[in-house]
């Protein structure tokens, strides 16, 4: 059974960090294209950053060179490192595997960057 747990998330000041994990059970992340997402009050889920099964990554323009994507294959566990984070980062952030033709999601992790 697939099953992605997110974690991490909280309140944090802006220009503060955080960083999410995904914990995968039921499948081998190393063979498989995780994302986050983030979905805000009122606007659609957006993607934020990927990483393929050879290591590439990508980012959406708004968090390129803030966030970062990685993963540990041993606990199998994909991470977002979150820097210099903003109000408008404040969203739902969820963890996906892409397992064409079936994608599967996490329950989200509230992130919420406020003074």
């Amino acid at each position: 059974q697939v099953q992605l747990v997110e974690s991490g998330g909280g309140l944090v000041q802006p220009g503060g960090s955080l960083r999410l994990s995904c914990a995968a059970s039921g499948f081998t992340i190393s063979t498989t294209v995780m994302n986050w997402h983030r979905q805000a009050p009122g606007k659609e889920r957006e993607l934020v950053a990927a990483i393929t099964p050879g290591g590439t990554t990508g980012y959406a323009d708004s968090v390129k060179g803030r966030f970062t994507i990685s993963r540990d294959n041993a606990k199998n566990t994909v991470y977002l490192q979150m820097n210099s984070l903003k109000a408008e980062d404040t969203a739902v952030y969820y963890c996906r595997a892409e397992r064409r033709p079936l994608y599967y999601w996490g329950q989200g992790t509230q992130v919420t960057v406020s003074s």
